[in-house]
């Protein structure tokens, strides 16, 4: 292909990328234009988020990733980055003073995660043509579009960091399917290092691609050790970089859960062992001699890693165990795909392991190391779901290309294979198949029916300002929604609201009051589902007999989703002893 072909095909492969998210943007911005205009947004990060930004647009510090309406004074740090918030905080920026907040907010949490669906689409092409040509290019394109469940990321509202977070796998991707050279690896280390900033939680993946590399380095293969360089420094300088633009005001926090010191020193000092075995290894040819050195430097790395940061053994920072065993097993990005429910698992894993399967077999069958390559952040993926189900995310949508390849040479076998080739190959197939799974009695919770639906926040929203002490869950939606301060939300940094909120609906009424005395709890809120195997001892458990402690004055009287109190502090003192 020469130079002008190459540029068609570039600017052909955004068109289509971007037709394509556009259409599918568009339709489920349609579907959800209720919600939407309600700024009720399908993800509770997505809620916080939104929060963040308006903070940090009304005056709050750049810097100043505190939470002040959660948890305890003078709020949480959270162990989020900046950096997620500058294209919608842009967005909101630019057109608030002619739309008004209100819409300018809708149109950035419909525009950003419609973006990022654009550029993962055309990354997926650009590896797929890099692989296959343009026999598979356009196929994987439409493949990646239905790449349940990493679709469900790009869902217009879903401003959370995890949509950029799979676009910059996919640059790592990219850089790694393209021609071995010092640029592709200084940006796969460029996108490593915004990938780190914005979280720990793909750092997995960043290691894949760093391993992939350093087997063609292992060999030394042309361009090997200049694209190892590359990757090294672009992890470190990008690092540097980010330590002086995102570095947020709780830098020391001991752990290495997030962009924190700790982390960024773990980093640092791993971005040395890819540059040392370019160095190591330059006039060096014999893969037995490349291996003992790529050891050696290794070894000696993550010694320094070791020693530097021993809280990077524990990346989530020492979460208190008791909340491991009531709400961290609760979270699905954070639950392993191991534990989870038979549909969940057809659902989550299905188009993930069929995408290893295509992608070994495109490597058996043309030998090109480059599906190598991308066989081995696939197997990374699969690995880390079954950690955290969040790796399946990246899992689908890399799956693309080696699916697209297998309906290529099934459409030249006739209408049967190419048909099963495409069921196969539809992500969102799978969790349609694994519906045959569960019970025909089985109910889904419709929206209205949720304890953060809308009704449910319009009359939280109502309230005067004061304390909230509601499950986890409808902590964050809160924040997001009214202008309450509550006691828990889901993040793991917040240790003690977190088990306030637990002790107070699991303990006795006395304890109950203890709590919300402490916390200055004004308002407490219970959904229907929600500690449904308290004791009988337990405030849960009296709330939902109708046997609710008098210092709790019903506003919303309990319903299937919904229960609702005023406290009154004065009562405290006529809650008979524990």
């Amino acid at each position: 292909m020469d130079a002008r072909e190459s540029r068609l095909a570039r600017r052909s492969d955004a068109l289509c990328a971007l037709a394509l998210a556009a259409l599918l943007g568009a339709v489920w911005a349609f579907c959800d234009r209720g919600l939407l205009s309600s700024l009720h947004l399908p993800d509770a990060d997505a809620m916080l988020r939104l929060q963040q930004i308006r903070d940090w647009l009304a005056g709050q510090g750049f810097a100043d990733l505190r939470q002040h309406r959660l948890g305890a004074a003078p709020g949480l740090a959270l162990e989020w980055s900046r950096l997620p918030d500058l294209a919608p905080g842009a967005i909101i920026a630019a057109l608030a003073p002619i739309a008004g907040a209100p819409l300018a907010e809708m149109i950035a949490v419909i525009v950003w995660p419609t973006a990022l669906f654009a550029a993962a689409l055309l990354l997926v092409t650009r590896i797929a043509r890099a692989l296959g040509g343009s026999a598979i290019a356009r196929t994987a394109t439409v493949v990646a579009a239905i790449a349940f469940p990493a679709t469900t990321i790009f869902l217009p509202g879903r401003i959370d960091a995890d949509g950029l977070q799979i676009v910059l796998v996919l640059v790592m991707a990219r850089a790694l399917v393209a021609r071995a050279a010092i640029e592709p690896g200084l940006v796969a280390g460029l996108a490593g290092a915004a990938s780190l900033v914005i979280g720990v939680e793909y750092a997995p993946l960043i290691v894949a691609v760093g391993g992939a590399m350093a087997i063609e380095w292992l060999r030394a293969r042309s361009g090997a050790d200049d694209r190892m360089m590359g990757l090294g420094i672009g992890l470190g300088a990008g690092l540097l970089a980010a330590s002086i633009v995102f570095q947020p005001i709780v830098w020391n926090y001991a752990a290495c859960d997030g962009f924190t010191m700790t982390a960024w020193r773990a980093a640092v000092i791993a971005a040395f062992a890819p540059m040392g075995m370019a160095l190591a290894a330059r006039d060096i040819a014999s893969p037995a001699t490349r291996a003992v050195l790529g050891t050696i430097i290794i070894a000696v790395v993550a010694t320094g890693i070791v020693l530097v940061a021993p809280e990077c053994l524990v990346p989530d920072g020492g979460i208190d165990p008791i909340l491991v065993q009531l709400w961290r097993a609760e979270i699905a990005d954070a639950r392993s795909v191991t534990i989870a429910t038979l549909p969940t698992v057809i659902g989550y894993a299905g188009m993930m392991v069929a995408g290893v399967l295509a992608s070994g077999w495109r490597l058996y069958a043309t030998r090109d190391q480059r599906w190598a390559g991308l066989l081995i952040v696939q197997l990374a993926a699969l690995l880390l779901s079954c950690a955290q189900m969040r790796g399946a995310y990246a899992g689908a949508i890399l799956a693309a290309p080696g699916l697209a390849a297998v309906i290529a040479a099934a459409r030249a076998r006739g209408v049967l294979p190419l048909a099963g080739a495409w069921i196969t190959s539809a992500g969102i197939l799978y969790p349609i198949a694994a519906q045959a799974f569960v019970a025909s009695r089985s109910v889904r919770e419709t929206a209205a029916d949720s304890c953060t639906a809308p009704a449910t926040l319009a009359m939280l929203r109502r309230l005067p300002p004061g304390g909230l002490l509601a499950p986890l869950e409808l902590g964050a939606y809160a924040i997001g929604a009214t202008q309450l301060s509550v006691v828990g939300a889901p993040y793991h940094r917040n240790a003690a609201g977190n088990l306030a909120v637990y002790r107070f609906f699991v303990g006795t009424p006395a304890q109950a009051a203890a709590i919300a005395r402490g916390w200055d709890v004004q308002y407490v809120a219970l959904c229907g589902d929600s500690f449904g195997s308290a004791g009988g001892a337990s405030l849960a458990y009296a709330i939902r007999q109708g046997h609710a402690p008098n210092w709790l004055v019903p506003i919303a009287p309990p319903g299937r989703a919904f229960a609702l109190y005023r406290v009154e502090a004065r009562l405290f003192s006529q809650t008979p002893p524990q």
